[in-house]
């Protein structure tokens, strides 16, 4: 017997940025300068955002994974992959602030970090880049060996 309503899933990506207009992002400093123009705040709360990149490395768009409390977020790495996926990305950088302005990555950044670095290895979408915020600076974890 077939059930008499199956749920239809719609899968979308629009963009109404040019392709010639969208940024590119060549380095870490590129990256902090995109999460920049997008961050809501760096104190109080930690949130974590993700870029997603075509081949040349152009930003498709931007996506809030995570909004969390004082010390700490969530981040479920079908989440991430779910939207890399939708948006058509070839490659995503992750970034999240520090509320306390220090910009050692923990070992729950870490842990995350390789997940979805490994995750990324299977469905060819390289975690390219994962960065920590704070209001004033910021940590590339893959210019310091990380990925």
């Amino acid at each position: 017997m077939v059930p008499e309503i199956i749920a239809e899933v719609q899968i979308t990506y629009s963009s109404k940025v040019k392709a010639c207009d969208r940024f590119r992002v060549t380095g870490s400093k590129d990256a902090a300068k995109a999460f920049r123009s997008i961050w809501p705040s760096y104190e109080h709360i930690e949130f974590i955002y993700m870029l997603m990149l075509n081949r040349q490395n152009q930003v498709l768009g931007c996506h809030q994974i995570s909004k969390g409390g004082m010390t700490g977020t969530v981040v479920d790495v079908r989440v991430v992959f779910q939207v890399a996926l939708k948006s058509c990305a070839t490659s995503i950088i992750l970034g999240h602030n520090h509320p306390s302005g220090n910009l050692d990555p923990s070992d729950a950044d870490k842990k995350i970090t390789r997940q979805l670095s490994e995750a990324g290895r299977m469905l060819e979408i390289p975690v390219i880049d994962h960065l920590i915020l704070t209001s004033d600076s910021f940590l590339s974890m893959a210019d310091e060996g990380y990925l």
